[in-house]
């Protein structure tokens, strides 16, 4: 069965479903005002200057399942820069090879995203920045906290939309589904952690 919108094939033909395809939104920086295209930006960040970007609203309102999604995105894809930037900062060869692995972890569930509700995202969309400035002055284990942290923080955003009051059935399982994959990456960092801190190989 092929979506009647941009007739891709359905993964799971007979169950609801939400397409996304064609909803390319503008964005202005409030640093720099260049104005950008996109569906969603790492940490909602402006590709050129790392400013934060207003979106430049259309007359069409937008839809509450379909905001999700691009919440979903934008979270996935400053993922992504997240670990991408953790592991050019590692000067451990265990470390850099674990970020990069999380960074292709990350870039799974964009592909994910993207075949499940037919829109395509940049993973090269800009240089906003990924990490906190002075991260690179501190020890590799604090790549590992603030990675955690990232993810906990992740976690508890889906867990808590996935509750919210007048979140439709599609919304809430789309965030259920996304909380439960952050859980495991938790899961996965904590015991890299407590590997790497033993000297011992990581899991991955």
């Amino acid at each position: 069965m092929l979506c009647p919108k941009c007739h891709r094939p359905l993964e799971d033909e007979g169950e609801a479903y939400i397409c996304c395809a064609g909803d390319v939104l503008r964005w202005r920086c409030t640093a720099c005002a260049k104005v950008s295209e996109g569906f969603a930006f790492p940490h909602g960040a402006c590709p050129l200057c790392g400013g934060k970007l207003e979106r430049i609203e259309s007359s069409a309102a937008p839809d509450a399942a379909h905001e999700a999604i691009r919440t979903a995105f934008e979270i996935e894809l400053s993922g992504h820069a997240f670990y991408l930037g953790a592991s050019a900062l590692a000067n451990d060869p265990v470390l850099i090879e674990l970020f990069g692995r999380l960074a292709a972890m990350e870039n799974e569930h964009i592909a994910l995203l993207t075949r499940r509700y037919h829109v395509e995202v940049d993973l090269d969309a800009g240089t906003a920045p990924t990490l906190a400035p002075d991260i690179s002055a501190e020890d590799p284990a604090a790549l590992f906290r603030h990675a955690i942290a990232f993810e906990e923080r992740t976690a508890t955003f889906f867990a808590k939309n996935a509750e919210r009051d007048g979140a439709d059935p599609a919304e809430r399982q789309l965030y259920r589904e996304l909380a439960a994959e952050e859980q495991e990456h938790i899961a996965l960092l904590r015991t890299e952690f407590a590997r790497w801190r033993q000297g011992r190989p990581g899991l991955l």
